[in-house]
Formats: structure tokens, C-alpha cells, sequence
């Protein structure tokens, strides 16, 4: 009789507890953010991605356009933080060796070997003519160039994110000028972006999926360095590039390596 009365008491709380979980959403909402905590959540983005010094990693980036074939290619960037100087090198394929991008004094520069000329470039060049944008490989610098707020909380997969609208502040010379984040709630980690022009219209999707921590010595402090980068074109649908970024180092580089002379050099 008492084993009666304990197995039905048992079944009663598992049917209770099973009926409770079912009644749960299937994820928790993020608590919603006032402007105070959106501008504190900006400036977290930024701050986990800042060194504050010398930045070099090795990239593998693979670009497929529709009916053409795909191209993988693999360089070096380079950056200093601190002065928002940046470089990139093209090792391979063969046809894109040497070719390289600089900024300085705000200036973006694309020199080709092939012609041995410099041409200046603005924010949205297609990098080596894939999906990719120079700012997909430098460091956050949202609070500088954006105004943000809040949209809402949602699910990204298996992530609860805050959902937030950035518009390009003005005279800022950005790739887009508007932008929507879907921002980890729980790591502060943007997992997706997307980017849209002038009049409105979606012009790239992107997802970063993998981060990795990495010891910053001018930091003296970890930073937030995305390990792979997904990047999909709403315009021309189907293409799409993929980025991984490997090794990175954020020990102090040469001094004069942030020059059109030094890449003039590697390119040879």
C-alpha cells in the first residue's frame, strides 16, 4: 500500500515536472536592455576585441561565386591598434601573390604588382574580390562609428541574443551605414550581422560562429579574435565567402612594416 502511494506520489511530480518544462519557452529571453545598457553592450563588443597594440594572423579564405570556380585564397594581416593602421598580403593563389591593402591616415590603398600601381580604395572594396570587407578583419570599433538601440530579444540556434539596430554617425566613412547585430547574451560575441545600404536594402548576411580567446601583451589581458567568419551576398544570391583565421600573434611588430615601401618589398 505504501509502495502504492510513494510510486503514485513519484509518477504525479515527474508528470508535474514534464508539464512545467513543456509550458517553458524553448529558450530564455534575454532580459531587455535600456539605452544605458545598449551603449554598455557596444562598448563590451569593442573592448573584448581591442589590443591596444600590434595584431598579426594568418587567413585562409575561400570565395564561390555562382558558375564559376572556387577560389581559396591565403594571406597575412597585419594591424596597429593603437595608430588604426592596417595591412593585408595576398601569399596565394598565384595570380593574387603580392598583391596587398594598406590603411593609413584614414586612406585606403590596394597595390597590384602586376602594374606595380597604388590605387586608393573606400571602405566597401570587395577584398581580392571575394565577399569580404577590410573591416571583417580589423578591430571593433562599433561605439566610434554608430549609434545603437535596442530591437529585442530572440533565439539565434541554440544562442539567446539581443537583437540591435546601429546607424553610421555622421562624416563616419564606414562600409555600411546601417547594420543589425545579433549579440550573444551570454559572451557579449556577435554571432550574426547583417549590413545594408543607404536606401534600406540587405546587402550581406555574416556569422561568426567560433571565437577564441588570445593573450594580448600590450593588453595584458585576453581578447576575443573570431576563429571562422561566414559571410553570404544578398544581391547576387549564392555567393559567399569563408574565412578562417589562424595563428595569430599580438606580439610587437616592426616598426616600419606599416609602409607602401615594405609591401613594395614583399611583393617582389
Amino acid at each position: 500500500m505504501v509502495g502504492n502511494v510513494m510510486n503514485k506520489t513519484t509518477i504525479s511530480v515527474i508528470v508535474s515536472v514534464l508539464i512545467a518544462a513543456l509550458a517553458l519557452p524553448a529558450f530564455a529571453k534575454p532580459k531587455p536592455l535600456d539605452q544605458a545598457g545598449v551603449d554598455k553592450l557596444i562598448s563590451t563588443i569593442d573592448d573584448r576585441q581591442r589590443n591596444g597594440g600590434d595584431y598579426k594572423s594568418l587567413i585562409y579564405m575561400e570565395s564561390k561565386e555562382r558558375k564559376k570556380n572556387t577560389v581559396v585564397y591565403e594571406g597575412v594581416v597585419y594591424r596597429r591598434d593603437a595608430d588604426d593602421r592596417f595591412m593585408m598580403l595576398f601569399i596565394k593563389p598565384k595570380s593574387e601573390r603580392g598583391k596587398g591593402y594598406l590603411k593609413i591616415d584614414r586612406n585606403l590603398w590596394m597595390y597590384d604588382p602586376t602594374v606595380g600601381r597604388w590605387e586608393r580604395r573606400t571602405e566597401r572594396e570587395r577584398i581580392g574580390g571575394s565577399d569580404s570587407r577590410r573591416t571583417d578583419f580589423d578591430e571593433s570599433n562599433l561605439k566610434t562609428e554608430y549609434t545603437a538601440k535596442y530591437i529585442k530579444g530572440s533565439k539565434l540556434g541554440r544562442f539567446s541574443v539581443h537583437q540591435l539596430e546601429l546607424k553610421a554617425r555622421p562624416k563616419k566613412d564606414v562600409a555600411y551605414p546601417k547594420v543589425r547585430l545579433w549579440v550573444d547574451a551570454a559572451t557579449s560575441n556577435v554571432l550574426k550581422r547583417q549590413d545594408f545600404a543607404a536606401s534600406g536594402r540587405l546587402m550581406r548576411t555574416t556569422y561568426t560562429p567560433k571565437w577564441r580567446q588570445v593573450f594580448s601583451p600590450s593588453k595584458k589581458a585576453s581578447v576575443y579574435v573570431p576563429k571562422e567568419i561566414r559571410i553570404f551576398d544578398e544581391v547576387e544570391k549564392g555567393n559567399k565567402t569563408v574565412v578562417l583565421i589562424k595563428k595569430t600573434d599580438l606580439r610587437k611588430l616592426p616598426r616600419n612594416i606599416f609602409s607602401k615601401a615594405w609591401l613594395e618589398s614583399k611583393s617582389r
